[in-house]
Order: structure tokens, then sequence, then C-alpha cells
């Protein structure tokens, strides 16, 4: 899907520098630019973990190819990216943008939550889907979630955002480290007992097939990875490769010093 940016709203904090800009389908989405200081291949993560984390039933936020024109770069001064000793005018053509959790509305999304609010999070549950995710795909980055809810409603829901640091960030070796791709609080994870708890998650990154990852792949504009199709078809055989890794690498996060799961073992009733 590619949808056509119409204005700048305001610039985002993250060291990719994105942007929020309204756009043609009518939704406002936080827009990263092929020449954000990072990478242009942070757009390529966005765009693969993204589609993989929605394929899996994760509560990623839809995404969309975002057509930034030069004319609408010129006449917006903070369409700039800043490397410190200069700028430079964001880079027209074709952006990752990820559509804004909760919408405009003020109030009704938040980064953080405190501990007693965030143990009551009506899917925290799938805080273990998502570490299943994460270390399929190497994230580099801590998991960032934003919470979200409706008028009226008290409790909130995650989303899961900011996937540019998969597949081991520009690199695209993926490295593993026990610390790495999970979220920064262990109350995200009080629920989990056991194996069954990263279900169904588990079972659908083992079943996922190589050719379902490539016609995910093959989606990606070829400017974001600088037309290098080499590189891409081998980390699609990366992951393909990976599928069955991932029950190792959640035990080594188990057995770090993180101890994230203090109620492995015990049963659902006696918590």
């Amino acid at each position: 899907m590619t949808t056509k940016a119409l204005s700048h709203l305001r610039r985002m904090r993250g060291g990719s520098q994105s942007c929020l800009m309204r756009c043609e389908d009518g939704h406002a989405y936080v827009v990263k630019f092929q020449n954000n200081p990072q990478s242009p291949r942070v757009l390529a993560n966005e765009w693969l973990a993204t589609k993989i984390g929605a394929s899996l039933g994760l509560p990623v936020p839809p995404c969309a190819v975002i057509d930034v024109g030069r004319d609408l770069i010129e006449r917006t001064e903070d369409l700039k990216i800043d490397f410190g000793s200069h700028q430079q005018p964001c880079t027209p053509g074709l952006q990752f943008g990820s559509r804004l959790v909760g919408g405009l509305m003020p109030g009704l999304a938040t980064d953080y939550l405190p501990t007693e609010s965030l143990q009551q999070v009506v899917n925290l549950d799938e805080f273990a889907g998502c570490l299943v995710f994460d270390k399929w795909t190497c994230n580099q980055d801590g998991r960032q979630a934003v919470f979200h809810k409706k008028q009226r409603e008290r409790q909130y829901r995650a989303a899961f955002i900011d996937q540019g640091f998969c597949f081991n960030a520009d690199d695209w070796k993926l490295v593993d480290a026990p610390l790495k791709g999970v979220y920064a609080r262990n109350a995200a994870y009080r629920n989990v007992t056991g194996w069954h708890d990263f279900e169904p998650w588990l079972t659908r990154v083992e079943e996922f097939q190589g050719d379902r990852i490539w016609d995910i792949a093959s989606s990606i504009p070829q400017e974001w990875y600088n037309n290098d199709r080499q590189s891409l078809e081998c980390l699609v055989e990366q992951l393909s490769r990976r599928r069955l890794l991932i029950r190792e690498l959640i035990i080594q996060f188990r057995e770090s010093s993180r101890d994230p799961f203090p109620n492995w073992g015990a049963s659902k009733e006696s918590q």
C-alpha cells in the first residue's frame, strides 16, 4: 500500500529523526526517511518485521509506503535531517510509515505506564509473543511499546512499535545476545509460567515458511536496501534457518541475570 503525504505535523523523538505526517488515506503516520542517520535499511527492517509481526498475529500498527513529494519538503522547514555538523533536506520519494497508535486525539496513548497499570494491560500476555518475534528477528533494540485505549475505556492495550533495529539494524548479520530485544520491565512477563505461554506465536514462527518471508521481502522498495538483492536474499535465508532456534534463545534470556520469569513452573491457579 502506498499513500501520499499531505502535510507535516511534528518531529518525533528517536535516532531515526522520524516525522509525524498526515496522509492522503486520512491517517497520520510516523514516517522514517531514506536518508535518516541510521541507515536506509532501517526502512526495509521496519517493513519486513512489521509485516511478519502482523502475520504472526501480534498487535503492530499498520504500515504503508509513504510518497513524500519534493514540493512538500521544500516548503516545510522541519523536513530536514540533522547530522550534527550540518543539515540536509529529507530525501523525496518513497518512505516508511507506521500508523500513529491511538490517532491524533490527545491522552489516548502513552509509552509509559506505572507497574500497577502495566500489569492491568488487556493484552499483557502478548509480550511473550513479541519476545518470540524479537528473538527470531534478532532485534538489537529494547522492545518498544505504546499503550492506547479508546475514550471511556479504563484499561490500556499494548501495540508494539519501532522494528528498525530488527535483523541487527543495518548489519543484517544476525548475532544474538540474551538481553537484546526484550522489554525493559519484568512486569510485562509476570504471567509467563512455561512454554505454553509463548503459544500460539512460537508454533507460528516454527511453521513460518521461507517463501512467506520472501513474499514480504520482495515488496520492499529497492531503494531502501540500495538495490542489494543478494544481501536481502541472504537475510531471508538466515531468518528461515533461525525458526528452530527460538526456544534456545528464550532459555538464554530466562537464565540471564534479569530473571524475567519468576513464576516459571507455577500453575495459573496459584497466582
